[in-house]
């Protein structure tokens, strides 16, 4: 997979960390697609979230990241889409754990609760991770299987 364009998005409290993490894609030759917030008022995580994983989920973009005060709601928003491994990430081991094992396709991570330090270490580990494979490609068909019956369920 090219790791050309990722989305990204955040509420109002994880904007300044939205910025940055900008920044440092394009840094690193990634062109991230911004679906906002841009300004510091107060919005709602959900139509942040929704745009990510939307986009990501139809494979309109690589990978997405999504940033709100911790992380919580937006990792709840993402989920709901289909095909999406959204993992809230506070450290390098779990974000490296994330791609590993789970191939986590959208990067979340709380604002009001992690450095900029810590959010790069967390990012570099997400993006240079690839999938291990083997065990964890048969746990995550199982979870496809999951998500098919419960939307053919309901």
């Amino acid at each position: 997979m090219s790791r050309n364009r990722i989305a990204i998005g955040s509420d109002h409290a994880g904007l300044e960390l939205k910025n940055f993490i900008k920044d440092i894609l394009i840094q690193r030759g990634i062109e991230p697609v911004d679906f906002g917030t841009h300004e510091e008022s107060s919005v709602d995580y959900p139509d942040f979230g929704e745009q990510v994983s939307f986009a990501v989920s139809r494979g309109e973009v690589d990978r997405g990241i999504l940033i709100c005060g911790t992380g919580l709601g937006m990792s709840i928003v993402a989920n709901k889409f289909p095909g999406i491994r959204a993992t809230l990430c506070h450290d390098e081991y779990t974000a490296r754990m994330s791609r590993l094992h789970n191939d986590s396709n959208i990067l979340v991570m709380g604002g009001r609760v992690i450095e900029r330090e810590v959010a790069l270490k967390i990012l570099v580990a997400w993006l240079e991770t690839p999938f291990e494979g083997g065990r964890h490609s048969r746990r995550l068909d199982k979870i496809l299987k999951i998500e098919k019956r419960v939307n053919n369920d309901l």
